[in-house]
C-alpha cells in the first residue's frame, strides 16, 4: 500500500471513528437526560478541533514521518499489496479504541465524546501529511510503500523508483503556451 494512500485512509478513518464516537455519546447522552454533559463534550470537541487544526497547519511532514521517510530500505520491486491487512495492522489501537469507548455510550456517555476529541485531533493533525509526502515523492522521483510487519513492531517504509517530473507546469501559464515557449 502507498504511503500517501495510508496517510489519506488513516485521516479518513480517524474521522469516521470521531463521527461514530460522538453520535454514541449524544445518544447515550439523550437517553440518560444529561444535558450539562453534552454540552461539556461539545467544548471538549470544538477544543479538540483547534488542537488539531493547530497541530496540523504546516504543509510539511511532521519529524515521525521525516524519520520514517529517511529509515525507508530501498528495492527496486513493487512490494505485494494487501492494503487491507496493513491498515488493520497499523489502525488496530484505533478500531479498539473505537469500539471499547462505543460500548460504554449507555453506561458512561463521556467516555466516547473524550474519544471522539482525540480523533478529532489525530485527523486534524495528520489532515496535510499526504500532501507533503506526495511533494517529496515528486521531487525524489521515487514511490514510498508501507512493508508488511507484526502490528506490535513499528512501522516500516520500503523506497521504490517512481517517475521524476522534469517539468512542472506554471498554472499561470496556459497548456498552448507552454509548449511553444522554449
Amino acid at each position: 500500500m502507498r504511503f500517501v494512500d495510508f496517510l489519506k485512509a488513516t485521516v479518513l478513518i480517524s474521522a469516521g471513528s470521531a463521527t461514530a464516537l460522538a453520535a454514541a455519546s449524544i445518544a447515550g447522552f439523550e437517553s440518560g437526560g444529561r444535558p450539562g454533559a453534552a454540552v461539556a463534550s461539545a467544548v471538549w470537541w470544538l477544543i479538540a478541533a483547534g488542537i488539531g487544526a493547530w497541530l496540523g497547519r504546516r504543509a510539511q511532514t511532521s519529524p515521525p514521518i521525516a524519520r520514517l521517510l529517511a529509515g525507508a530500505r530501498f528495492d527496486p520491486a513493487l512490494p505485494e499489496q494487501h492494503p487491507g491487512r496493513i491498515l488493520l495492522n497499523r489502525l488496530w489501537p484505533l478500531l479498539l479504541c473505537t469500539l471499547g469507548a462505543g460500548a460504554m455510550s449507555f453506561l458512561a456517555p463521556q467516555v466516547p465524546g473524550i474519544a471522539a476529541g482525540f480523533a478529532i485531533i489525530w485527523a486534524l493533525a495528520w489532515r496535510r501529511q499526504e500532501h507533503a509526502v506526495a511533494a517529496i515523492e515528486e521531487r525524489d522521483g521515487a514511490r514510498f510503500y508501507v512493508q508488511r510487519t507484526s502490528p506490535l513492531r513499528p512501522m516500516q517504509l520500503i523506497r521504490t523508483p517512481g517517475f521524476r517530473s522534469r517539468f512542472v507546469p506554471d498554472p499561470a501559464v496556459p497548456f498552448e503556451e507552454a509548449e511553444t515557449t522554449p
